[in-house]
């Protein structure tokens, strides 16, 4: 939903976007309020939301000088493929709200900036279509239905289409308290659908570990589990036997007053102990913060909200000048700091 009439195909200037805030604003400009509210809102008070960001603004970074950094290496394995940085593009519903492309614009955004993009199962584009567009590795992020066999078919769907890892949301028993997205008057337009998840988030099944176990006696991808932010459940999800997790608030948009994920990820990557990947969301804006993740025991983060505007603001354009402004940030902050690899990355990064 956007203002000034954007069309396929449109060039946008984007020389004057230097970081991610930048974007956010050419975003608000672009887009409807109820689709920038959407996008932007978090859960009641927004204290999460807030926290996300304010927690990472609080950790100060300890250079080392003299080190060696003229050639930097920022890649990482992740469950058997090699990515060429640590940043993938995290699960965000309804991509044509944003840009009359929708989600085969983002998937031409990740590949031209080398990203894995993990689609949600609130795409607005059937899954066939984005594989068909993509060019980079795709992931697919899970909402389970009560029905089981429309649940094992969507992952069979998406397997067969060559999305290499499975995300399981699994903090969304039910939806948060969304105001400020109630007081836009938040709705899908008559014309927009979803074509792997008919109905609404208030239709999703709350999980229990068993279903867990259900979920991985058929997937042959690895399986994650979302929505982590509890030491105990972290070793829970090592016990189940998952491939690895991701430390989330879900954007701050579920419940309100839990921590800033970069507050529960050092805990939760003590328990996992490096017995499986930890990865991150929430809050991610600059390299800075990625720096900061990956010291506390994140493998990866993953960013949301920021696609989202760049994808309002210039589509495939819009998408791949977010990854590639943070991928720069990233290799600025690591020869700043003196560290060569993500490898020297570590809590001696931190003041």
């Amino acid at each position: 939903m956007y203002k000034d009439g954007l069309k396929s195909g449109d060039q946008v200037d984007l020389s004057g976007m230097l970081n991610l805030f930048d974007l956010e604003k050419m975003a608000e400009r672009k887009m409807t309020t109820m689709a920038y509210e959407y996008v932007a809102s978090g859960a009641a008070d927004e204290w999460t939301l807030r926290w996300n960001r304010e927690a990472l603004d609080a950790i100060k970074l300890k250079p080392t000088v003299l080190s060696d950094v003229s050639q930097l290496d920022t890649r990482v394995t992740l469950f058997g493929h090699e990515l060429p940085y640590p940043i993938l593009i995290a699960p965000t519903a309804y991509h044509k709200l944003m840009h009359p492309e929708g989600e085969l614009a983002t998937a031409r955004g990740a590949g031209a900036a080398s990203a894995v993009y993990v689609v949600s199962s609130f795409t607005t584009t059937p899954l066939s279509d984005i594989a068909e567009a993509a060019t980079q590795p795709l992931w697919f992020q899970l909402y389970v239905r009560d029905d089981r066999e429309f649940t094992k078919d969507i992952v069979q769907e998406a397997e067969a289409h060559g999305y290499r890892v499975l995300c399981v949301t699994v903090d969304t028993a039910v939806t948060g308290v969304r105001n400020r997205q109630q007081r836009a008057n938040f709705t899908l337009p008559d014309d927009m659908q979803t074509p792997h998840m008919p109905g609404s988030l208030l239709e999703q099944k709350p999980l229990t570990w068993k279903d867990i176990e259900w979920l991985q006696s058929f997937a042959k991808t690895p399986v994650l589990l979302k929505g982590i932010l509890n030491p105990d459940d972290a070793e829970k999800a090592v016990q189940a036997g998952v491939s690895g997790i991701i430390v989330s608030n879900h954007g701050g948009r579920n419940l309100d007053t839990v921590p800033a994920t970069i507050e529960a990820l050092p805990r939760i990557a003590e328990k996992i102990d490096r017995r499986i990947p930890v990865l991150m969301d929430g809050g991610i804006r600059r390299g800075t913060d990625v720096v900061k993740a990956i010291a506390l025991g994140a493998s990866a983060v993953l960013v949301g909200k920021p696609v989202c505007f760049g994808l309002a603001s210039a589509g495939a354009e819009g998408v791949a000048k977010v990854m590639e402004i943070l991928r720069n940030e990233l290799e600025l902050t690591m020869a700043l700091t003196g560290r060569a690899s993500l490898a020297h990355i570590d809590r001696s990064v931190i003041w």
